[in-house]
């Protein structure tokens, strides 16, 4: 009966330590398994299929290194493409002329008390603008061109050219450009105390420079200034050009408010004056007074024959007759 009960008895231990046994072996390949998925990607890293999580986990790592980069390197393209625009500057040149100074000169200053010489230029420049803006039977063409020359050197061309500019520059309803045009000595800026750069020869030489990047706008509201430029061997021929014309056509043109004043070289002293004066409206001939030869005035107006519409201009002049008194009217004279 023992042994029976024994035997008995002995089955379930084994049965349980064999389940135990089971168990652990179970439980044994259940920790290997974990590190298993570990290693495997591992191994199959070049696969293309275990790849994708990989690129995931980087772009989610690093969104700032890869973002934060563009803008850096696409903001300095912006300015780079918007450079051409600061080309606006070359129109914005400007210059500051000493009022002071060109007053105590005897030049005619805007809103400075009246002179005899700024009355005086009041008439010169009355008769000039009817011309100018005159219209219908009466027009004349690219009359808005004022061409001033004189015969010889010294005989005050750029003084009266400077003063007939700033003289226009008081009216209310006008512009006006200077243009240095004495190329071989030009004297514009100098007076003004305006600095030199690229100029009208410059403009006209070269196709891709354009007009407005030559003009210097003044402290005087309604005056800019274009200078002569380089000095050329082919002055009047480049004056002569089909370029030159068109570009005074379009400068009568483009604005109808702007008197444009050239200063010419002397007529007996470079073929350039006889030329410009085929492109202009109007002549303002200098002739200083007790000085210049009846000769000299004849050929000199002869030079002018390109322009229909010549006026003198008598300079210099120590007599000034009965009935004009302007500076003892304004306190200026005796």
């Amino acid at each position: 009966m023992k042994m029976s009960e024994e035997k008995p008895s002995e089955t379930p231990r084994a049965s349980l330590l064999e389940r135990a046994a089971g168990r652990l072996d179970q439980a044994v390949p259940a920790k290997p398994a974990a590190p298993r998925p570990t290693v495997t990607p591992a191994a199959a890293a070049p696969a293309p299929a275990p790849r994708a999580p990989a690129p995931a986990a980087s772009a989610a790592a690093a969104p700032a290194p890869q973002v934060q980069p563009q803008p850096q390197f696409a903001t300095p393209e912006t300015p780079v493409v918007h450079l051409p625009a600061d080309d606006s500057n070359r129109i914005s040149r400007r210059g500051v002329i000493d009022l002071a100074e060109l007053r105590d000169l005897g030049y005619v200053v805007p809103d400075a008390p009246a002179t005899a010489t700024a009355e005086e230029f009041r008439i010169v420049k009355r008769q000039l603008l009817i011309n100018a803006m005159a219209r219908g039977e009466n027009e004349i063409r690219n009359g808005n061109l004022i061409l001033v020359c004189s015969a010889q050197p010294n005989e005050g061309k750029t003084f009266c050219a400077t003063n007939l500019a700033l003289s226009i520059a008081s009216e209310r309803d006008l512009t006006v450009l200077l243009v240095d045009a004495d190329f071989a000595k030009p004297e514009i800026l100098s007076t003004l105390g305006l600095e030199g750069g690229k100029g009208l020869i410059d403009v006209i030489a070269d196709p891709t420079l354009d007009l407005s990047d030559c003009l210097i706008r003044t402290n005087i509201e309604n005056l800019s200034v274009l200078p002569a430029g380089r000095q050329h061997n082919l002055t009047t021929e480049l004056l002569a050009s089909e370029r030159m014309g068109d570009m005074v056509e379009e400068i009568a043109k483009r604005y109808s408010d702007r008197i444009v004043i050239f200063d010419s070289p002397p007529a007996l002293a470079s073929s350039a004056a006889s030329v410009l004066a085929m492109h202009v409206g109007q002549v303002m001939f200098v002739v200083e007074a007790e000085n210049t030869r009846e000769t000299e005035l004849r050929d000199g107006l002869s030079m002018m024959n390109g322009c229909e519409h010549v006026q003198i201009l008598l300079n210099k002049v120590r007599y000034a007759g009965v009935g004009r008194r302007f500076g003892t009217y304004y306190g200026y004279g005796s």
